[in-house]
């Protein structure tokens, strides 16, 4: 477990679907979506973004959602965190959402119902213990 899973206060879901990530404010695409959690999302782009930034997020939606009319979920965020991936030139970027709204809950709850693995946590020390 890195240090990042000991503070967060929510397991983080691994989302299925192919969900780009754009920045509002300048409609230039951050990445796609790696994983997602009321809190927050892990977003893998090209490009670093400098951490405790505040962005306006644009997440594209799948348009199959249950009871989900709308086509993007735009959320404020501050940049938490953003280190080198594993893949070359590729960057994890952790987003902390800022003051989310009761519809924008609706949204990222429906989005995880539909779209992620449940998963345990990997032990990286003892892959035999799970």
């Amino acid at each position: 477990m890195n240090k990042f899973d000991e503070r967060r206060k929510e397991a983080r879901k691994l989302v299925l679907k192919f969900t780009p990530v754009y920045n509002l404010d300048n409609g230039k695409i951050i990445g796609y979506l790696r994983d997602l959690t009321l809190q927050g999302a892990l977003v893998i782009g090209e490009k670093t973004l400098d951490v405790d930034t505040q962005i306006n997020l644009a997440i594209e939606l799948p348009g199959d959602l249950p009871d989900i009319i709308t086509k993007r979920l735009t959320i404020s965020a501050r940049v938490a965190r953003c280190i080198e991936d594993e893949n070359p030139n590729s960057y994890r970027l952790g987003f902390e959402f800022i003051e989310i709204q009761p519809e924008q809950t609706q949204i990222i709850e429906a989005l995880l119902e539909r779209y992620h693995f449940r998963h345990r946590r990997y032990d990286w020390q003892d892959p035999g213990a799970i």
